[in-house]
């Protein structure tokens, strides 16, 4: 089985993926949050950043690319293969309002046949092989079919279904259902993306799909970033967060830029907390880092750790 790490807007950006896979080894792709191709075909500071030279890091990592135009995704594909990477993920699945009414990620499922035309233009010319990240629609599960009947039509090197669709978000259940319909009439690879919180959930899975090569684990893995190597040692998720927090620091010049970034991983960190309402209110509610640094502190030192 492998494991990949979901790309999260906000937190699995490239300091993130560097200081995760030093931690806590087991990860075996990291697929990195979208970049959006503008008219002006040029990468953004912030984008340069983000997609650094496929050989100066030392895991694997898949780009991931949110566009509805045929020609930008190209565009992107090569930009992608001139820094090293053999793959690069198209997003169908984003679910932000601003995102799906452009019509991109989700957006790009409401109409199988521009999404059929889409696939079309990108397929007959692209430079390097494709990933595909979906849901099942926007509105209801059995828009998946018609779906399904395009991405079939397509050599998608693994497509990533999330069973749920747009209107879901990330609430309810994921779609059992649906995913094991797909595994029977996929022509491509599957990837299962949803609700993965244990190794051993991910076992299930391949014991439910016998064959099934791949999960991706996203809030997950932030909530237990230790999973894949044995779990998640507290003495070592403190020099996780305490070495994350530096490294915010240093690129954003900024240390209360830095606490405010990590405050998104400690809302998923604190289930692991039973018993920690009061501390964890204190810390969201933090505005100076040495306060935010003794909370964090008193965190590790005086609570259970599950």
């Amino acid at each position: 089985m492998k494991y990949y790490f979901a790309p999260m807007e906000g937190l699995t950006d490239s300091i993130f993926r560097q200081v995760h896979h030093k931690y806590f080894p087991g990860v075996d792709t990291y697929y990195m949050p979208f970049f959006s191709p503008t008219v002006h075909r040029r990468l953004t500071p912030r984008e340069e950043r983000e997609l650094p030279a496929a050989d100066g890091v030392p895991f694997r990592a898949v780009p991931q690319v949110l566009t509805r135009d045929s020609d930008s995704f190209l565009w992107a594909a090569q930009v992608c293969l001139d820094r090293g990477y053999d793959e690069v993920n198209l997003n169908c699945g984003c679910p932000s309002g601003t995102v799906v009414a452009k019509g991109k990620g989700s957006g790009m499922l409401g109409n199988p046949e521009t999404l059929d035309r889409f696939l079309g233009e990108v397929f007959e010319k692209t430079p390097i092989a494709i990933s595909v990240k979906t849901r099942l629609g926007l509105e209801a599960p059995e828009e998946f079919y018609a779906l399904l009947e395009v991405f079939n039509r397509y050599p998608i090197r693994e497509l990533t279904i999330h069973p749920r669709v747009r209107r879901q978000f990330y609430s309810g259940s994921a779609d059992g259902e649906m995913f094991q319909w797909a595994w029977e009439n996929s022509a491509n690879p599957l990837c299962f993306n949803g609700d993965i919180s244990s190794p051993s959930q991910a076992a299930k899975l391949q014991e439910a799909f016998p064959g099934l090569q791949s999960v991706m684990i996203g809030r997950g893995l932030i909530a237990d970033p230790g999973m894949l190597c044995g779990g998640t040692d507290i003495r070592l998720l403190e020099s996780y967060m305490a070495e994350l927090m530096e490294a915010y620091a240093a690129a954003f010049g900024s240390s209360r830029n830095a606490m405010f970034r990590l405050k998104e991983h400690w809302g998923l960190l604190q289930s692991r907390f039973p018993g920690g309402e009061k501390l964890f209110k204190r810390l969201r509610k933090s505005t100076e880092l040495g306060e935010y640094n003794s909370i964090c502190s008193e965190i590790f030192h005086t609570l259970e750790f599950k």
